[in-house]
């Protein structure tokens, strides 16, 4: 089977290094296999949008070499590479419905102050967990209220009993009480798909076999593997990315300065000294070395020797970094150049 990987941004502002990082390791899987790599805008959520970010991440990918195979401006046959272009060819609908037809998902008609009502607070934390309300609603009553034109999301209707159980290549197997899940909302009421539903109709459909993404996800993928069950589709390989702090092992932040690619750039980091830096953040090769071009991280990447712990972004490190490409580079030009005097 070919190995399938993609990069899912949604443009919202500059590349974070996490997000730089993400894109680098499915980069790196589906080159280091001689497989595929994909480009796909992730664009639903409008309220976060922001004027030039699809540039910002065309050309931060341009600039640190990560090419890739299928795209918005590259069509394959999986398109659109654009969510609110499958949005509106109605691809989250049709599947949000085949959902209900099999009763793993249901119409909710609910009242915002309804679900207002349901809000409680647990060790300090206001959450809502949906009652299933509407999961008891008549085919009549569904159909009455539809025909009323009123206001409705699909909801995911997962079991109240038993565990849910997947395996992540780095963290291994994580198993969760289906008790603790929400039945969550796949289709919002104004029609758009939610992040969670989007992501598992798409990477299905676009033939997606490893998926790379921060840790800070691990708690959503058990629903995500209950949606793969729910429409008896082959789940990916997940690949969960341990965090990334600053030196004082906090989460890194705008304020650090250096949390994106282009404000390492405007600090006068050359791309392939940040790219060779961040692809050693949470990942080792096997040797000592450390200072790799992209055809050499492209040979020797295992994602399996990713860590668990969090990796701290070192500016010192990067800078020596930085100076040694730098003097590479500037020896190789001295070789090139020939000599003026005869």
């Amino acid at each position: 089977m070919k190995i399938r990987t993609r990069y899912a941004p949604s443009p919202t502002g500059r590349m974070h290094v996490g997000n730089l990082r993400t894109a680098l390791y499915e980069y790196l899987i589906a080159r280091h296999e001689d497989g595929e790599f994909i480009l796909r805008i992730e664009d639903t959520d409008q309220e976060r949008f922001v004027e030039g970010a699809l540039d910002i991440i065309y050309r931060t990918l341009e600039e640190t070499g990560l090419d890739y195979d299928e795209g918005p401006d590259k069509p394959g046959d999986c398109g659109p590479y654009v969510q609110s272009e499958r949005v509106s060819a109605g691809i989250y609908m049709e599947y949000a419905k085949k959902l209900v037809e099999k009763g793993e998902a249901y119409y909710c008609f609910c009242t915002k102050e309804r679900l207002e009502s349901l809000k409680t607070t647990v060790a300090g934390k206001e959450i809502m967990l949906y009652d299933k309300h509407c999961l008891h609603l008549s085919k009549e009553e569904i159909q009455a209220n539809l025909n009323a034109g009123m206001p409705f999301v699909i909801r995911q209707n997962i079991p109240d009993e038993g565990t849910t159980t997947f395996v992540d290549d780095i963290y291994g197997a994580i198993t969760v009480e289906n008790k603790e899940l929400d039945d969550m909302v796949l289709i919002k009421s104004d029609g758009f798909p939610t992040y969670n539903f989007a992501n598992v109709v798409d990477d299905h459909l676009m033939g997606i076999t490893h998926v790379v993404r921060g840790n800070e996800y691990l708690s959503s993928t058990p629903k995500y593997i209950r949606l793969y069950e729910a429409f008896g589709w082959e789940p990916p390989v997940f690949v969960h990315l341990p965090l990334i702090t600053d030196e004082e092992h906090h989460k890194l932040s705008k304020r650090s300065g250096h949390s994106s690619f282009e404000d390492l750039v405007e600090q006068g980091f050359l791309p392939e000294a940040i790219v060779n830096y961040v692809a050693l953040l949470g990942w080792s090769p096997e040797g000592n070395e450390e200072i790799f071009s992209m055809k050499d991280l492209i040979n020797v990447f295992d994602y399996r020797r990713v860590n668990k712990s969090p990796a701290v972004f070192d500016m010192v490190k990067l800078r020596w970094m930085n100076g040694n490409i730098l003097r590479a580079w500037s020896l190789r030009n001295m070789k090139n150049t020939p000599c003026l005097i005869s």
